[in-house]
């Protein structure tokens, strides 16, 4: 039986930020011209560079239709934001919906972790003709890195550990916990309602020790993200450091696409900021607290709903038996 090695907690690889750099070519060229629409392309390329590269070429076609995945899910989300009961009923039952087809396929576990929470986030887009937009970036993203990933030679696939399959308690407690930070967001006339839900979707795992470690993780990498962004706007306006920024945002999240902790919201959050950010820095302080609490609400439902509430049932269950 061939033994899988633990990942690093932080792992870099030199190969994969060479690629990440290669997806964001267009990104960084478009920057230079319009910042706007250069950093809202560099998001839409995001995904690849996070999910890392397939051992074989025939793999990586799939990363053609990654695009298609994270970006149809968020425009629908945009559309649901314009009546948030049922905005809220439907993230809680594509929670259940996914986490079954999780347990059963390849396919399903994608819509689990990256379709089901870009629904959340899509709740964030006030305007649907700017989350089509970016869903279109994401899709014209996904294609370009499709054909670079071919560029790059095969390796042979490395065995993977046996993950956790998502039961039916999961499904439910997911969709309740996107739900839950759904329901805020729009009680409270929260600016971005899906910065807290997308948080509360990406957390969660049916594995505890992930789940764990991609609680702390995605608060400090939000901050340490939010940090970098503000720090450039108020540095500069010039559109060439933000074509750099670019570049080495994609290639940091696909050169660390391997490490065992969840670093990929620090370059998401960076790229987001600066794409808030541009054009209005005086908003930093603004949108770095916005970020983080509405991050820190969406791990705190995930810690309920996916550590105390599991911890519950099964205690109330051992009691319930008979002796």
């Amino acid at each position: 039986m061939a033994r899988t090695e633990r990942p690093a907690g932080v792992a870099w690889g030199w190969s994969g930020a060479a690629l990440g750099a290669s997806y964001a070519v267009p990104a960084a060229i478009v920057a230079a011209t319009d910042v706007r629409k250069g950093l809202a392309l560099a998001v839409g390329v995001l995904p690849a560079a996070i999910i890392g590269l397939p051992a074989r070429r025939r793999g990586r076609l799939g990363l053609a239709g990654l695009g298609f995945l994270a970006g149809f899910p968020m425009a629908v989300g945009a559309l649901l934001a314009g009546v948030p009961a049922l905005a809220v009923i439907a993230i809680a039952l594509a929670g259940i919906g996914a986490a079954a087809a999780a347990a059963r396929s390849a396919i399903g576990m994608v819509a689990m972790v990256l379709s089901l929470p870009l629904l959340g986030i899509g709740l964030s887009y006030t305007d649907l003709g700017t989350a089509v937009e970016v869903a279109g970036l994401m899709v014209a993203g996904s294609v370009w890195a499709c054909a670079v990933s071919m560029l790059w030679p095969e390796r042979a696939p490395q065995p993977r550990p046996p993950g956790v399959r998502p039961t039916l308690q999961y499904g439910v407690l997911l969709g309740l916990a996107g739900a839950t930070a759904a329901a805020i967001g729009f009680l409270a006339d929260l600016e971005h309602v899906g910065w807290a839900t997308g948080a509360a979707l990406l957390v969660m795992r049916p594995s505890e020790e992930m789940q764990r470690l991609r609680s702390v993780g995605r608060v400090l990498a939000v901050l340490a993200g939010a940090l970098a962004g503000t720090a450039l706007v108020r540095a500069t306006s010039s559109p060439g450091w933000y074509s750099i920024a670019v570049v080495a945002a994609v290639a940091a999240a696909a050169g660390t696409s391997g490490s065992r902790w969840y670093v990929a919201p620090a370059f998401t959050t960076a790229l987001v900021f600066l794409l808030l950010l541009y054009a209005q820095p005086e908003n930093a302080a603004h949108r770095f607290n916005e970020r983080v609490l509405e991050t820190v609400l969406g791990v705190g439902l995930a810690y309920l709903y996916g550590l105390a509430v599991p911890k519950l049932l099964a205690r109330w269950r051992g009691r319930a038996r008979p002796a």
